[in-house]
Order: C-alpha cells, then sequence, then structure tokens
C-alpha cells in the first residue's frame, strides 16, 4: 500500500518511527521484542522505564501490556513514559514485586529480563499460579541460563528459540519457551543444560566467543582450585567435565 506523504497515516507512520528510534532500545530488548509473538497480552517483570512495553505496542497495535516495577523511582519513570506515547489504554504499569502484580489469565506471555537466572526462576516459582494460563515465556538471564534451561523443563515449557548476543562487550542469552505438557524433566541432556539445545546446533562466532572466554577463565579457576590447601574435588570434577564439554564444542566446527 502506497500513502502520499502530505496524508494523515503517512505522517502518523513517519511520528511512530521517530518516536521508536526516540526509544533507543539496546540490542538485547529489541531481539526480546521481536520474541514476543504478535497480538500478546504480554507482562513485563521488571520493566525499568517500560521500555519494552512502549516499543512492543508502537510496533505492534494489536498488542497490550502489564509492566510491572517495584521501585519507586523506575516505576515512576515508566508511568510517565508510557503517558507520554499516549499508550495509557494499552499499556497498564503497576507496582509490584515479581509476579504478584498479575492475576492467573491476564499475561500469556511473560517477560523477565536482566537478572541472574536463579532470580528469574526463584521469581517464576513465587508466581507459579499467576503462570496457569500463561503460554509463553521470554527470559533473559545475565548469567545461569543453564538454572532457566532446567527450571522450564520441570514445568512442562519447552525451548521454541535461543539467542545468543554481544553488546558492549557482554554476552546475553535470550531464551523463548512455551506451554508444552508432553515435555518432560529428561528432555534434555546436562550438555544441552549447559550450552542450550539450539545454540549446540546454531553455534555462530558470539556463541564460539563467549565460550573461548568461559574456557580461559574456567580454567584459569581449576588451576587455582587444584592447587588448594584443601582441594574440593567435587568441584574441581565439575568444572574439569564442564571445561571437556567447551572444548569439544569449540572443535567440533
Amino acid at each position: 500500500m502506497i500513502f502520499s506523504k502530505g496524508s494523515l497515516l503517512f505522517q502518523l507512520l513517519v511520528r511512530e518511527m521517530k518516536t521508536l528510534d526516540q526509544l533507543n532500545l539496546s540490542q538485547r530488548l529489541k531481539q526480546m521484542a521481536d520474541s514476543i509473538p504478535e497480538g500478546s497480552r504480554f507482562a513485563d517483570i521488571g520493566t525499568d522505564h517500560a521500555y519494552l512495553p512502549c516499543y512492543v505496542c508502537l510496533k505492534d497495535p494489536k498488542a497490550t501490556a502489564i509492566a510491572g516495577e517495584l521501585n519507586d523511582g523506575p516505576y515512576a519513570a515508566a508511568l510517565q513514559q508510557v503517558k507520554d506515547l499516549n499508550l495509557t489504554d494499552r499499556i497498564d504499569v503497576r507496582q509490584g514485586d515479581g509476579l504478584s502484580i498479575l492475576s492467573p489469565g491476564e499475561a500469556d506471555t511473560v517477560v523477565i529480563a536482566g537478572m541472574g537466572g536463579k532470580l528469574i526462576t526463584s521469581i517464576l516459582d513465587q508466581g507459579q499460579k499467576q503462570l496457569t494460563e500463561t503460554k509463553h515465556l521470554i527470559l533473559q538471564p545475565n548469567l545461569d541460563a543453564s538454572v532457566i534451561r532446567e527450571w522450564l523443563i520441570h514445568h512442562q515449557y519447552s525451548l521454541k528459540d535461543e539467542m545468543i548476543i554481544n553488546e558492549d562487550g557482554y554476552f546475553y542469552e535470550i531464551l523463548a519457551a512455551e506451554k508444552n505438557d508432553r515435555i518432560t524433566p529428561d528432555s534434555l541432556t546436562d550438555r544441552e543444560l549447559y550450552f542450550g539445545p539450539i545454540l549446540l546446533k546454531k553455534k555462530g562466532e558470539v556463541f564460539r566467543a563467549k565460550w573461548r572466554s568461559i574456557l580461559h577463565k574456567k580454567l584459569a579457576i581449576l588451576e587455582q582450585m587444584e592447587q588448594a590447601a584443601q582441594p574440593d574435588y567435587e568441584k574441581i570434577s565439575t568444572f574439569r567435565t564442564q571445561a571437556e564439554w567447551i572444548k569439544e564444542v569449540l572443535n567440533h566446527e
């Protein structure tokens, strides 16, 4: 469809594109936004300034969002951001802890980003009642992604996609999962939990760069542990196994 430059619709489209640019989302948040199914009723837990809900709702006219934030400052900033973008009819900003801001069935998709994997799984555990009708989870741990994978398969979610990006020198993994009652706790091997089953198939330079860095650090720590006055042999064994896995993955191209 072609719009004349003088038409109201064309002007609205230009304004929306400028607004999206002004939000200046990080590569990480843009990747997460692209993972949210079209037309979702989604909740962004720990929304900060509500950048992600605003970006998604501006791009997807069918999407609606609940933006949850615990801390006073970011909560106030999120309220103002949504108001400034005239999205108050589509984004409900709520203050509260984790998934407690939701009622069961309110969100078909839940997004949690920018926290450790153990904290994310703790939020999911405490909010299981709110997740009873949630079909999709988009999760971005800053570390311990394997903990999240293990939680997913124990709660009948299967991985639909996994992404890895390098932004400002930090590696981020993004896990997109969907409800799957047929999945069982033994659906993934220990190695798949560690690396990510989909990332293992994709690999790519960012994946290899991350694991080269981890291998270097792991070998240095392993050397220190072996020289300790009282070595933790169980931990040493785990580190050795993981180091061998990484070497095999990096060498198998």
